[in-house]
């Protein structure tokens, strides 16, 4: 069930009445329109995202793989009440990983992206991410032989204002700047958007992009595990967990 012109419409729309009174009288389009190809995308993609990474949350319900249309309003000055984005992501279980990095598409008025995101990489994960690089981990040269010279994908994500590694030059100092980090591809042509091989083309991408994927991950699992036990000398004090 491929999206159409109305799918983007409908979010520019949306956006621009910001009421929940509109929507409600609207739902039924979001629903047809936004919702359920997004929910077809994600049936077609699973297969493929689980067989990068069989522990992928790969689900076609809203807060699982799905966006949720409404914005979470409490903790910003923007108190309007409706994304203008729709997309569908690919990653562990955020109670069981912290800031898991993740594959994803979206789309909105402006423009499409997708790829491999680690949005909300601890500090920690980052420092041991620069840790790998400084050392020339080969996982790190197969993330960046991933991404490629073709500009197709690209580094986004805040940098430093200056520098923390003015003796590194070229790609590992575009990466070791960066305070989280993604590698995305952006599209302002929606055509993409209409064909039925979207699917196609996102699976393809996110096979091309899982040795960044697996290098975030990297990161990501030597941060959680093996600090404390290289660096303390006493026992490790009991994980602590809280509700709140």
């Amino acid at each position: 069930m491929p999206f159409t012109k109305e799918a983007v419409e409908f979010l520019m729309e949306n956006k621009f009445h910001d009421s929940r009174a509109w929507f409600e009288e609207h739902r039924k389009q979001y629903e047809q329109l936004v919702l359920e190809p997004m929910r077809s995308l994600v049936v077609e993609l699973a297969p493929a995202v689980l067989a990068l990474d069989a522990h992928l949350i790969a689900e076609p319900k809203v807060g699982r793989s799905l966006s949720r249309i409404y914005r979470d309003t409490r903790f910003t000055k923007d108190k309007s009440i409706f994304r203008d984005v729709a997309w569908c992501v690919f990653s562990r279980d955020k109670k069981a990983y912290e800031g898991p990095p993740a594959f994803f598409f979206e789309f909105s008025p402006s423009k499409l992206r997708w790829g491999c995101g680690f949005y909300r990489a601890s500090p920690a994960a980052m420092d041991t991410m620069r840790g790998l690089i400084r050392r020339d981990d080969p996982d790190f040269a197969g993330a960046v032989e991933a991404v490629g010279a073709d500009r197709y994908f690209v580094l986004t994500g805040d940098c430093y204002k200056r520098s923390k590694f003015p003796q590194e030059t070229g790609v590992r100092r575009l990466w070791l700047d960066h305070k989280n980090i993604s590698v995305v591809h952006e599209c302002t042509e929606f055509a993409p958007l209409y064909r039925p091989e979207l699917g196609q083309v996102l699976a393809a991408d996110f096979k091309r992009l899982l040795p960044v994927y697996q290098f975030f991950r990297k990161a990501q699992t030597i941060s959680f595990d093996q600090p404390q036990e290289e660096t303390s000398p006493l026992p490790k004090a009991p994980r602590q967990t809280f509700d709140w």
